[in-house]
């Protein structure tokens, strides 16, 4: 797979590139991870929206598995309050867009925790334990 890298200071990702300008391939689930959480997962039907924009991945449409859904419903967060009750959002849509991990055994658990970083950007920090040890990441969001 190739790999992604993530800026902190931009809260971008790119790809990563090797010394001589090559596109780096990622043995790790780190670029699993920042896709599974940045790309955006269609709302649900009970899901309230800016603007009645469901989103979602084009892809999941030729998703082999019937109601397969890749990313996460994040950027439902976007413009919220800082309150605990968006907090505890976006930690259960970090889990249910990391949960393919452990469904597809490649990780044993996957713990997140959601925090505020500073006024209007969220903090999520993911652990994950595989078979290879313990990897954690910490992925910034503006809301």
């Amino acid at each position: 797979m190739l790999a992604l890298d993530w800026n902190p200071a931009t809260l971008t990702g790119d790809l990563a590139r090797e010394a001589g300008g090559r596109l780096a391939d990622d043995p790790s689930l780190r670029t699993a991870v920042i896709l599974s959480l940045f790309l955006d997962r269609r709302a649900r039907s009970d899901d309230a929206t800016q603007d009645g924009d469901r989103r979602g991945w084009l892809g999941d449409a030729l998703s082999p598995v019937t109601g397969d859904r890749i990313g996460s419903r994040l950027w439902l967060l976007r413009r919220e309050k800082q309150l605990p009750e968006t907090l505890r959002r976006a930690e259960d849509y970090a889990r249910e867009a990391l949960a393919w991990l452990v469904e597809d055994g490649l990780a044993r658990r996957v713990t997140v925790a959601a925090d505020w970083l500073a006024m209007g950007l969220l903090g999520l920090r993911v652990e994950i334990e595989s078979n290879a040890g313990r990897q954690a990441e910490v992925f910034g969001m503006r809301i």
